[in-house]
């Protein structure tokens, strides 16, 4: 270095000096002596100074290089927002959310089912969390929603990953059904099929074990509640349910994939309720045309104790295609208060789905996930983000022993009878956090005092999620 080489010549500098005073003793003064005495301890404190800047360059240069400086300790990756982590891994964090912005129009059918057509926007999801790990293994997810003018807990859980097995504990979703446990961030449609809302399916506090080490096949069982987290205040005891599923992908390549699966849940309704409310027995309803803001136009009173789920899943995806479809069971026992019946209802659905511009659906862990766009939209990028277009074929039959239930007297069945829906979608990714969607829905009605209406629906959906 520059600086080590004029301390080199100044120290030959000194030694020179020494040795004429050594030749030449007549040089050797009193005020000579300490005028050399003044310039070596110049050149001392200059050497000194340079031994000082060597060093702090050292500092720098090591610290530049990733140093284990404690200061630095620090990973910064971007997986859509920032996600913070220590250098050993030790430690993530990173917030989360999700925005939804919503439109709905629905011709209602108002000369048959009385309720007036639907033109609003709404904030359909709008989220904001926190997730990470804390000592490697104890992973966490805090979430809340605000949309709907109030707040809502959402996934709000531990999960220990140092066994074989995870455990989770918290507020999570029961393992049942495919399209449930994907995120709405990653499903093909606006919302979900007619049977995960008329059946319930939905996050509940609870605890699970899970495994999903093996990229051909995932199992999953739980315990949780009956009564979602917030309405656990309306009873003083709360119902029990069992969930489990189990997937099987003997296909599970890029761009190629086979899925199996299959769930069953069994529950009991909450118990005695608080403050004078009845209604502490199951119901099952969904929404006309699978559009959130429509009315309910095939829907039962409060007439389980408890009831049996089975569903069945299966898909395909070959390259930018895919197929996609559930079949699924509830068996009900009515109180008998109610009725002397127990019906079965159930609910299913198809869909298709192709990526015009070549992307394909990544599968992992019994679900799918986020879509990588190839081109994405960004400034001067000239890239076209990613197009999808979807059919849906779903159906929800609550027509079973609808007569019966009626008779008992105790109360009137009078909407309980069969939706059919078809959807068309198109979907325009314009990166991988960044979706619009657009949805046409129509629902016929069969049964029931709606019998032979026909809900018609337009949804759009500005979505980002990071």
């Amino acid at each position: 270095m520059r600086g080590l080489g004029k301390a080199q010549h100044y120290l030959l500098a000194g030694a020179g000096v020494l040795g004429i005073l050594a030749s030449d003793g007549t040089a050797a003064k009193a005020a000579d002596t300490a005028a050399l005495e003044a310039q070596m301890r110049a050149m001392q404190a200059q050497m000194q100074e340079l031994q000082r800047q060597v060093q702090e360059a050292k500092s720098v240069a090591t610290s530049a290089k990733g140093g284990s400086s404690e200061d630095l300790d620090l990973k910064v990756k971007w997986k859509g927002a920032p996600e913070l982590s220590s250098s050993d891994g030790k430690f993530k964090f990173k917030v989360r959310g999700r925005l939804n912005v919503d439109y709905n129009g629905i011709d209602q059918d108002e000369p048959i089912t009385g309720d007036p057509d639907v033109s609003a926007v709404e904030l359909r999801r709008a989220r904001i969390g926190v997730e990470g790990v804390v000592y490697y293994d104890i992973g966490y997810k805090f979430e809340v929603d605000f949309a709907g003018d109030g707040t809502a807990v959402k996934d709000a859980y531990l999960e220990y990953t140092g066994l074989p097995v995870d455990i989770t504990v918290g507020n999570f979703k029961p393992y049942n059904s495919l399209e449930e446990l994907m995120s709405a961030n990653y499903i093909t449609f606006m919302e979900r099929a007619a049977f995960i809302e008329a059946f319930t399916l939905d996050r509940l506090i609870g605890t699970g074990l899970s495994y999903d080490q093996n990229k051909h096949w995932t199992a999953a069982a739980g315990v949780f509640a009956t009564t979602p987290e917030g309405d656990q205040v309306t009873f003083y005891e709360d119902g029990t349910t069992f969930s489990s599923r189990v997937t099987v992908a003997p296909i599970n390549e890029d761009r190629r994939v086979l899925h199996l699966g299959a769930s069953v849940r069994q529950r009991d309704a909450a118990g005695e309720p608080r403050d004078g409310v009845t209604e502490n027995l199951l119901r099952y309803r969904a929404r006309g045309a699978d559009l959130h803001l429509a009315d309910r136009f095939v829907e039962t009173p409060f007439i389980g104790e408890a009831d049996t789920f089975w569903g069945l899943e299966g898909a395909v995806v070959l390259g930018s295609f895919s197929v996609q479809g559930e079949y699924s069971q509830n068996k009900v026992e009515v109180a008998s208060g109610i009725a002397n019946v127990d019906p079965t209802y159930d609910g299913w659905y198809v869909d298709a789905s192709y990526f015009l511009t070549g992307e394909s659906r990544p599968y992992k862990d019994g679900v799918f996930g986020r879509v990588k766009v190839n081109n994405p939209v960004y400034g001067g990028s000239g890239g076209w983000g990613a197009w999808q277009i979807a059919g849906r074929y779903d159906v929800l039959d609550l027509s079973d022993q609808a007569a019966a239930i009626t008779a008992g007297g105790v109360v009137d069945c009078a909407a309980c009878g069969e939706q059919k829906t078809w959807l068309i979608g198109v979907n325009w990714y314009l990166n991988d956090y960044t979706r619009l969607m657009l949805n046409v829905n129509q629902s016929e009605i069969e049964g029931g005092v709606n019998d032979g209406a026909e809900i018609t629906g337009v949804g759009m959906r500005a979505q980002i999620d990071w």
